[in-house]
């Protein structure tokens, strides 16, 4: 695992940095209310709440800001494994599906667990030097447990100047 991943959680769940990252970098996410529930090297969880910004139409989440979280709830784990590792390391998302089981209301909670899939494509692309994929599985859940959607996201990385 990355020898910096503490480094990395701390900076990125301090509430005002993480705060000050979303608005600069992701500002959607910010007005969407994304916050990280949980976070190791193995497993991230995200939520996102039902609110005026967030909704359709229909009285539930829009699709645009589920697909939003889930992607995030796979990239925190990607960033976590390639912080501050040297040579540095890209990561890019290239392929995306996604299954949508029932309306998305109320608070929706997105868990990623393939902190070590992730991390083992990250070893192979340092060591090999050549680009590797990593397809990352999260599941939404309503506040019932209940399963709303699922995401694939395939992740690229590629080991920078070696």
């Amino acid at each position: 695992m990355n020898p910096n991943f503490n480094a990395y959680k701390k900076a990125i769940t301090h509430p005002v940095k993480y705060r000050l990252f979303m608005l600069g970098n992701l500002p959607s996410a910010y007005f969407a209310g994304i916050k990280i529930a949980h976070l190791s090297e193995s497993e991230a969880q995200l939520t996102v709440p039902q609110k005026w910004f967030n909704k359709n139409p229909f009285k539930s989440i829009y699709l645009g800001i589920l697909t939003m979280t889930a992607e995030i709830s796979t990239g925190i784990l990607c960033m976590s494994t390639i912080y501050q590792r040297k040579p540095a390391i890209s990561m890019l998302p290239v392929h995306m599906r996604c299954v949508f089981h029932k309306k998305a209301t109320g608070k929706i909670t997105f868990t990623c667990s393939d902190g070590e899939a992730i991390n083992a494509s990250v070893e192979d692309a340092l060591e090999t030097g050549a680009g590797k994929t990593v397809v990352c599985h999260s599941t939404g859940r309503n506040e019932v447990g209940e399963p709303v959607a699922e995401f694939w996201f395939t992740w690229s990385f590629k080991a920078r100047n070696r």
